[in-house]
């Protein structure tokens, strides 16, 4: 049944989180999320103009945080530091928006070539070198690459595991698995 007064902003965004995580983005459709609010698709787009000004909305607090990862990345004095900086971040933006991040599972790819989440992929390339520790060795930047798509493909799947719980065991992995830099 459709309602007949706009929904609010906020309504809007929850079901189109609620959608997304249920089929994926691109299985999901304006009427979709309009369907789920209980409103008409002109209501949603008199909200947002679209589907992607939908995801970057839902998606800015991560976003937010992953630029300033990266300027805090590139403010390290030597490899050692800012491999240090980038895996304690990326284990605290993957926890903290680990439910945001699981709405992206399957359509990253895609993703990542709106142009809205154009700086994603130039950010993505700098946190693997940092990473990495030694980004000029394909072994060093192939195992950073791996652990951080496993790392934001998985970590969704722990919602009921406490935070704590989680950054230390992501962050012994990244320990364990990432070359030290020098």
């Amino acid at each position: 049944m459709v309602r007949s007064t706009p929904q609010t902003h906020g309504d809007i965004l929850a079901a189109a989180a609620s959608r997304f995580a249920a089929t994926g983005y691109r299985g999901t459709s304006l009427q979709d999320i309009a369907s789920e609010v209980g409103c008409s698709k002109a209501a949603v787009l008199y909200h947002f103009a679209n589907k992607e000004a939908i995801l970057t909305e839902l998606m800015a607090p991560a976003t937010g945080v992953l630029r300033s990862l990266d300027e805090q990345i590139a403010a390290q004095p030597d490899p050692a530091s800012a491999q240090r900086v980038a895996a304690e971040g990326f284990v605290d933006l993957a926890v903290r928006f680990r439910r945001e991040i699981a709405l992206l599972r399957g359509d990253c790819p895609e993703l990542l070539q709106q142009p809205g989440f154009a700086h994603i992929q130039r950010i993505s390339e700098r946190l693997i070198d940092a990473l990495a520790g030694h980004p000029e060795r394909p072994s060093a930047r192939i195992t950073a690459l791996v652990l951080l798509a496993g790392i934001a493909e998985q970590c969704g799947q722990f919602a009921d595991v406490p935070d704590e719980a989680l950054s230390a065991a992501l962050l012994a992995l990244l320990r364990r698995a990432l070359e030290p830099a020098h």
